[in-house]
């Protein structure tokens, strides 16, 4: 049937019957089904034509949606069930999500044509006879996107929302600060992207490129803007994980607001919002007014991010230098008060302190691994971005783990060894490198292993100038992480890659159909390269920590 995810369950009729929609299906939609019947009849209405007029009572309808929480079974509660015979199709969910992954199954067996924004003249809709029960391996299968580092616009932030709900993946991590862009309105600090939500310009390519790009560029989200992505991600079942990150990559918001940063060391009234990439020596001061500007900031925040669409709240964590903070009189004398362990507990105790705050308010903590650094609070989790081996001492420590290794699902890094590649970053992790990863390494105990959440890819775009330069580094090496997310799956050498590849041959049609700009099994085309603009390739094999 060449779907992506593989299902647990796919069995089709030896016959090789179909059923033959009509020109107006009607469809049967449950109590509880109201979101997913709304979304049949707007995207799959678009592509063939369809009104889906609801059924009434003892009329036979081509397409039966419910809610039925024994199809659970042991396959959790985002599994469902499909099947299609001469009546035409049921789907069934064990709850509202597992219904709607039912739906996007459906889509993909209806053809490319489905994914279409309007009918093709002379189409006709039909399905194989079929049984398909299926669900989720993980419940934490995500991407991040670095919006901060280049903006991207909020209908392009909704069309990714569709894209991750498409492959069955159901956490989008906003990356909405860092020291190139502040992306979040927050109405009581204003000046947080009246200043610090533009840059005058921005390196081309790598850090080490000589190449500059003067066009100033900005933009961010209006507080209504987040209210409508959550929404919409709400609506297919997709979690939106916000991250405003802390004590590090913060020059946006210094530049904003000077007096956040440590002005006894440096002239925070001259900074700006960086215009290069890399890491910055200008971080927050540990100073009571910062936790207080900051607890402000995670107010609007968690009014624009619900607890029940977004439990968690990331703080970032990671790649804070202690230069100004070992010259800083005000840090030092901090660090005496505190009685914390140098530079290294001055970190600590910023993430403590907003572990406390977001758990008094119902939310979780998430950061990157280094907040481990200077121990954790027991309800807090961990992005182990560095290699598994932060996952791996979080999970055995007791904390809850999403792993994301950059030398396995840093979609920034190249795709080939090829001297096309455009402005290629790190190691090359090919389609297949992405389908053997697996979120749980074997040295895990078993009590640990149960602490990994899930995995997400994560996508910075420091080198992604447009929504084409993410879509290319994207897909389709994305849709090889949906499965390995989703799917159950042998041991990493003992994954079937050239069956992948067969499906995938019917995948491609369905990208393109959405409009995805994705990178073609033949390597770039013309106008997806960058002859000239530098990257950082390493080469050899990615350790695996």
């Amino acid at each position: 049937m060449d779907l992506i995810p593989a299902p647990r369950v796919a069995r089709l009729d030896e016959g090789g019957r179909r059923f033959a929609f009509g020109p107006e299906p009607l469809l049967d939609a449950g109590p509880g089904t109201g979101t997913v019947a709304r979304w049949l009849r707007r995207e799959l209405g678009a592509a063939t034509g369809w009104e889906l007029t609801p059924a009434a009572a003892g009329a036979g309808a081509a397409l039966r949606l419910r809610v039925d929480p024994d199809v659970a079974g042991d396959l959790g509660p985002e599994a469902y069930r499909i099947d299609i015979g001469p009546d035409g199709a049921q789907l069934r969910g064990a709850s509202a999500a597992g219904l709607f992954w039912a739906a996007q199954t459906l889509r993909q067996l209806l053809g490319p044509d489905a994914y279409r924004k309007a009918p093709l003249p002379g189409r006709t809709w039909s399905l194989p006879y079929a049984r398909v029960v299926d669900g989720p391996r993980f419940g934490w299968r995500g991407m991040m996107l670095d919006v901060a580092r280049h903006f991207m616009p909020k209908d392009g932030v909704l069309r990714y929302i569709d894209l991750l709900a498409a492959h069955k993946l159901n956490v989008l991590h906003l990356h909405l600060t860092d020291d190139q862009g502040w992306r979040i309105e927050i109405k009581r600090h204003p000046r947080l992207t009246e200043v610090g939500g533009w840059r005058p310009r921005s390196r081309w390519g790598h850090r080490a490129s000589p190449l500059w790009n003067e066009t100033p560029h900005g933009g961010y989200y209006t507080q209504d803007d987040i209210r409508e992505i959550v929404a919409y991600a709400a609506e297919r079942h997709v979690r939106v994980v916000p991250e405003i990150d802390l004590p590090g990559h913060s020059q946006a918001a210094i530049a904003a607001y000077p007096e956040l940063g440590n002005t006894d060391v440096v002239d925070t009234t001259a900074l700006g919002v960086w215009d290069d990439w890399g890491i910055t020596e200008n971080v927050l001061a540990p100073t009571e007014a910062v936790l207080r500007f900051y607890e402000g900031v995670f107010e609007e925040l968690l009014e624009l991010f619900p607890a029940e669409v977004s439990p968690f709240v990331h703080v970032g964590g990671d790649e804070c230098p202690k230069a100004q903070w070992k010259a800083s009189v005000v840090a030092q004398e901090r660090i005496r008060e505190l009685g914390v362990d140098g530079e290294d507990g001055l970190q600590a105790w910023f993430i403590r302190h907003f572990d406390g705050w977001l758990g008094a308010r119902g939310r979780r903590l998430i950061g990157w691994d280094e907040i481990l650094e200077g121990g954790l609070a027991t309800g807090a989790a961990v992005s182990s971005w560095r290699g598994y081996a932060g996952g791996i001492a979080a999970a055995e420590a007791g904390h809850d783990v999403v792993m994301c290794p950059e030398q396995q699902v840093y979609l920034d890094h190249r795709q080939a060894g090829g001297a096309d590649e455009p402005m290629p970053i790190g190691y090359v992790r090919s389609l297949e490198d992405v389908y053997r990863f697996d979120p749980v390494p074997p040295k895990l105990s078993p009590e640990a292993a149960a602490r990994v959440l899930g995995a997400q890819a994560n996508v910075w775009t420091e080198v992604m100038e447009n929504q084409d330069r993410v879509d290319y580094q994207v897909f389709p090496r994305l849709v090889a992480f949906a499965e390995v997310v989703w799917s159950q799956q042998p041991e990493p050498r003992e994954r079937d890659f050239a069956a992948f590849e067969e499906r995938m041959a019917a995948h491609y049609p369905r990208l393109a159909a959405q409009g995805v700009d994705h990178r073609p099994p033949g390597g770039p085309l013309p106008r997806q390269r960058r002859p000239g603009v530098l990257g950082r390739p390493i080469e050899g094999a990615p350790p695996n920590v």
